[in-house]
């Protein structure tokens, strides 16, 4: 049973006085579109036939096949805190329709939710997921522009006066509970300028239309106190980038699958496997979790993003970390994902990766429990820890090869993401850069 029915909802948006409507959904490269309607329309919507054309949104259709419709998911259903003129504006988040009643293969959620049904059929009721999503705050110029400042000199859990993104922190949490959000905890990460929020975990499909959700709310508070958000994953050379680091769990009703009291770690054997998977095909999920140019620019050594393929129970220098604690809340945390990836298709590959390793009952190295950073490349290759790709098209061409992965993404999403990604690589590639004219220009 879910939380709203159709009547609710019309009740409610006549109670509130609930002017607008948007329907939410996302493209291929994880931006929220959304089309407003009238309330007059809602009724309509609740009936699954708002049509919107999918040919002019990223990786959807050509314009001969163009006609798609927008089927809300009355479960998230949110009133906006903030009230406009025109009065209160309220939001349900879409999955994307052919015109025939049937799925439309290119919609980024629908993809999750088929891994899920996958996931069912092994026996595991929910993936629960706890996101990390990092951002930076800059200062807007005095044209309402962008600039590279920071509000802040501020570390790693500092406070007022030293950390000025406080206050604007404080209201984004403040407008997430109004939101319904349970948020954990709310601080300031190590690069001046960086924030992080941390909500409660949920099942993935939620947790990934929270993300969505955490990006307009933080974009739009960050706004009103004079400032910008960004979840570019390396804004600045020379200081941390921002990260999503990934908890994740796999459960059989209230059962928690990764926790085995008997094992020496707690771990379950389907946690071991699962493990395994992500570790196996974590090169090939670089494409979809760290998915611009910008991406590999975090995952160098130095900054404590993640670039070597390797797990462990007690440091955070490899890819995969298993915190300390156990019972229900027995998890792993996967730390290459960065913000600008579709939650959608981040969680899907992952699941996927780690189903692999059930049904295939991979083996589980063993950890990594020294430094990475520290160690030789001989001593890596001595502990086979493979690196993950240094660059977006070396990742891309590791998705290529993965069959596991084409198979979750399906024929659609796969063809048009690598095709957007391959384009983006190639303008990266013959763009001459500001770096190329400092290093040359007088020196040739």
């Amino acid at each position: 049973m879910g939380k709203y029915t159709k009547e609710d909802i019309l009740k409610i948006a006549k109670e509130e006085d609930v002017r607008y409507i948007r329907l939410q959904f996302t493209d291929l490269l994880g931006t929220v579109k959304n089309v407003e309607i009238p309330v007059s329309q809602l009724s309509k919507a609740l009936d699954n036939k708002i049509m919107f054309d999918g040919s002019s949104i990223e990786g959807f259709v050509r314009i001969e096949e163009s006609d798609m419709y927008l089927y809300p998911d009355l479960d998230t259903w949110l009133i906006f805190p903030w009230e406009l003129e025109e009065g209160k504006v309220a939001r349900l988040i879409c999955d994307v329709y052919n015109p025939d009643g049937t799925p439309f293969a290119g919609d980024p959620r629908g993809v999750l939710k088929r891994m899920l049904k996958e996931a069912e059929t092994l026996g595991f009721t929910a993936m629960n997921v706890g996101p990390e999503p990092e951002f930076f705050l800059f200062k807007l110029d005095e044209k309402g522009n962008t600039t590279l400042e920071v509000n802040d000199q501020g570390g790693y859990f500092d406070l007022a006066p030293t950390d000025l993104g406080e206050n604007c922190r404080r209201d984004i949490v403040l407008t997430l509970e109004k939101m319904g959000f349970e948020i954990e905890a709310s601080h300031h990460e190590v690069a001046p300028g960086q924030h992080e929020i941390d909500f409660k975990y949920a099942n993935a499909v939620t947790a990934a239309d929270y993300i969505q959700t955490f990006k307009v709310v933080v974009k739009n508070v960050a706004k009103q106190h004079g400032l910008h958000a960004t979840f570019m994953p390396k804004p600045l050379f020379g200081v941390n980038g921002s990260g999503m680091h990934c908890h994740q769990s796999l459960f059989r009703g209230e059962e928690n699958a990764f926790y085995d009291e008997r094992d020496e770690l707690g771990l379950s054997d389907t946690a071991k496997q699962y493990l395994a998977g992500i570790l196996h095909h974590a090169r090939a999920m670089a494409a979809i979790t760290n998915p611009t140019v910008n991406s590999y620019k975090r995952l160098v050594p130095g900054y404590e993003a993640p670039c070597y393929v390797a797990w462990s129970a007690k440091n955070r220098s490899p890819l995969v970390r298993v915190p300390a604690s156990r019972g229900l809340s027995t998890r792993i945390e996967l730390r290459n994902p960065d913000p600008s990836a579709n939650p959608y298709l981040a969680l899907a590959v992952m699941l996927a990766a780690g189903l692999d390793g059930i049904k295939k009952k991979l083996p589980l190295v063993p950890p990594t429990n020294q430094n990475i950073y520290t160690m030789t490349e001989e001593e890596r290759k001595e502990n086979r820890i493979d690196s993950l790709p240094a660059t977006l098209k070396e990742a891309i061409e590791e998705l290529k090869q993965n069959e596991v992965l084409k198979k979750a993404l399906g024929e659609h999403i796969l063809t048009r993401f690598i095709e957007a990604k391959e384009i983006e690589w190639d303008m990266f590639r013959t763009q001459v850069h500001p770096w190329e004219r400092d290093q040359y220009l007088t020196a040739y």
